[in-house]
């Protein structure tokens, strides 16, 4: 019998998707933005110390090989010929810390994920004297083995070392942080080729695209016009704004960072943003540590179950407050408990503290930005929640706008690779990029009763405040993390590693 023909669907374009809770590689029609196939791989996080978050880099590395070989697998079986992948794009968690041996390619220690504490002391001691990158692609274009060891201006804007207006590693910056700026890697644009993967089932296909995970959901929702922004649900919650080619400086205790540039010779884009640390991690949380569900998937049905949390109120600080209080001295609490409490109400509380945190950055975006949002563009896995997402229009009490397909920020990752220059099969011009089909949530309460549920979150949030007092670094164990500044980061420089791995080094 015959062998069946492939199936000719166009240029396509895959995405490395390495976030902080799951890492995954998922591949797109480039004409039709159409998902056709992806693979998704759980990272562990391991707890060493309270308020100490880790992950074995060596892990996070398999994971996107597996993603990468079973995605294609499946593009087989569906009689998908993987030879029509053109480019690849990468998106990764922007602030976790990974060093390693630059001869052996080896990890000194794990890395030390951004929702890490355990530098605090250092950083209050270092703001006495004011008046963190992750590299795939040098694994994926061959590690310590000639691999190319980059980032883009995204990931380089989030280490607190680099300098947003030149776009080059800052060097007072880096003497007052002490960090060595031979160890940085070289910064390019968000889409250009990079290098080729080394190894593999796709081996000699170009990595062109680079962007942090936020930026690169920015991207993938379009938000290319002043004022457009999306919120993403992950393991955190990150509102982004696009300013167009204007740093805005927020008074109202956001972020001011790159958003994308897209094109070596292309201008750079800023943003605004608003992070929440966590959101989809408290579900894990209620998951993995209280065991009153035994799949992520089963909070909303709690939820469902009594519609309401019956005056409980949940603050998840377990990594203090990020936008807009920044106060590490918070942690969790669950108030407003009675005998009448049960795990559906504290589901429900979760799901609602997660809108509660939207709604706390939104306001500072609009005040920021001085013209509120008339809607909220959202993605991300935990928009899958119905429940969730009608809670969240409740709440800010506009719209709340979801595209059919949530995996924007894979999307970004594969526009940026695919309308790279010697890629070129990825349009960004507004007319041809493609009509996205999108679910509305609007608002079914009151506005009285919306600001009334949030003025008694806010109270719980005061309540959260002041539990910790900082270990001085001196009175812990000595640690060669000790001495890095809470904003330096690796991490994008290992996905570039990761590429270099499997990628052959172009100039």
């Amino acid at each position: 019998m015959a062998a069946a023909k492939k199936a000719v669907l166009g240029p396509l374009v895959g995405a490395v998707d390495q976030g902080t809770s799951s890492t995954r590689f998922l591949v797109f029609n480039s004409k039709t933005a159409e998902l056709l196939s992806h693979h998704q791989v759980e990272i562990k996080q391991e707890f060493p110390r309270e308020g100490w978050v880790e992950q074995d880099p060596k892990e996070i590395l398999h994971s996107v090989y597996e993603c990468i070989e079973k995605t294609c697998e499946k593009l087989g079986q569906l009689n998908i010929d993987i030879s029509n992948i053109k480019a690849i794009g990468v998106s990764n968690q922007r602030e976790t810390t990974v060093v390693w041996d630059k001869l052996t390619g080896e990890p000194l220690y794990n890395a030390v994920v951004w929702l890490d504490l355990r530098t605090q002391s250092t950083v209050e001691s270092l703001s006495k004297r004011i008046p963190g990158n992750n590299n795939f692609v040098k694994s994926l274009t061959g590690g310590a083995s000639g691999g190319v060891h980059c980032t883009d201006v995204t990931n380089a804007s989030r280490t607190m070392l680099f300098n947003i207006h030149s776009l080059e590693w800052d060097k007072e910056l880096c003497e007052f942080f002490e960090i060595p700026m031979k160890i940085l890697p070289n910064v390019r644009s968000s889409s250009e080729i990079y290098g080729l993967m080394k190894a593999g089932a796709l081996e000699g296909v170009p990595i062109s695209g680079c962007l942090g995970d936020q930026s690169a959901a920015l991207v993938g929702q379009m938000c290319f016009q002043d004022g457009q922004a999306k919120n993403t649900y992950g393991t955190g919650c990150f509102l982004l704004c696009n300013t167009g080619r204007k740093c805005v400086v927020s008074e109202h205790g956001l972020l001011t960072t790159v958003a994308y540039k897209l094109g070596r010779d292309k201008p750079v884009y800023y943003a605004l943003e608003g992070s929440v640390a966590i959101a989809g991690a408290v579900i894990r949380w209620l998951r993995d540590n209280l065991g009153i569900i035994k799949t992520s998937e089963e909070i909303e049905k709690l939820a469902k179950e009594v519609g309401t949390s019956y005056g409980c109120y949940f603050v998840p600080a377990f990594s203090g407050l990020y936008a807009p209080y920044w106060e590490p001295s918070a942690r969790g609490i669950i108030c407003g408990l009675t005998q009448f409490t049960n795990k559906c109400h504290i589901a429900f509380a979760a799901l609602e503290a997660v809108c509660f945190q939207t709604r706390e950055i939104l306001d500072a975006m609009n005040r920021d930005c001085g013209i509120p949002l008339s809607h909220l563009q959202v993605d991300g896995g935990m928009t899958n929640n119905k429940i969730l997402m009608q809670l969240q229009a409740d709440i800010l009490y506009i719209p709340v706008v979801k595209p059919s397909m949530p995996e924007t920020t894979a999307l970004g990752a594969a526009m940026a690779a695919g309308a790279a220059e010697g890629v070129g099969v990825w349009s960004l011009e507004p007319e041809d990029l493609s009509a996205v089909t999108m679910e509305r949530f609007e608002p079914q309460i009151n506005a009285e009763e919306s600001e009334i549920r949030y003025s008694t979150w806010k109270k719980a949030v005061m309540k959260s405040m002041g539990w910790v007092t900082t270990q001085s670094s001196e009175s812990g164990d000595p640690s060669i993390f000790c001495s890095l500044p809470l904003g330096f980061f690796i991490v994008s420089s290992m996905v570039m590693l990761i590429g270099a791995r499997y990628l052959s080094g172009m100039p």
